[in-house]
């Protein structure tokens, strides 16, 4: 993700990229983004498998079924983040 946000900032935020370029605080700008964002997917993955009941059970008792609904959680929580973090950090 921090890789991300810095194809975002070189492309739209030019001057907040070349600060921090300049500054040196650029590589722990990213680290401190992509820690964020790995942060942020594990805790929403849990919260919105709960929600949605896709439990060990579930995986136990059909394994398919559950690999479809914790792909679907995670392209969501991919989209929340993107929008939360890469483009409003």
């Amino acid at each position: 993700m921090g890789q991300r946000h810095l194809h975002y900032l070189k492309e739209r935020k030019r001057f907040v990229y070349l600060n921090l370029l300049t500054s040196g605080r650029l590589n722990e700008y990213l680290a401190s983004v992509d820690e964020q964002a790995e942060n942020m997917f594990s805790r929403l993955v849990k919260e919105y498998a709960d929600r949605q009941g896709v439990t060990e059970q579930l995986k136990a008792e059909n394994q398919l079924l559950w690999v479809q609904k914790i792909n679907n959680i995670r392209a969501c929580v991919r989209e929340v983040i993107e929008h939360e973090i890469i483009i409003f950090s």
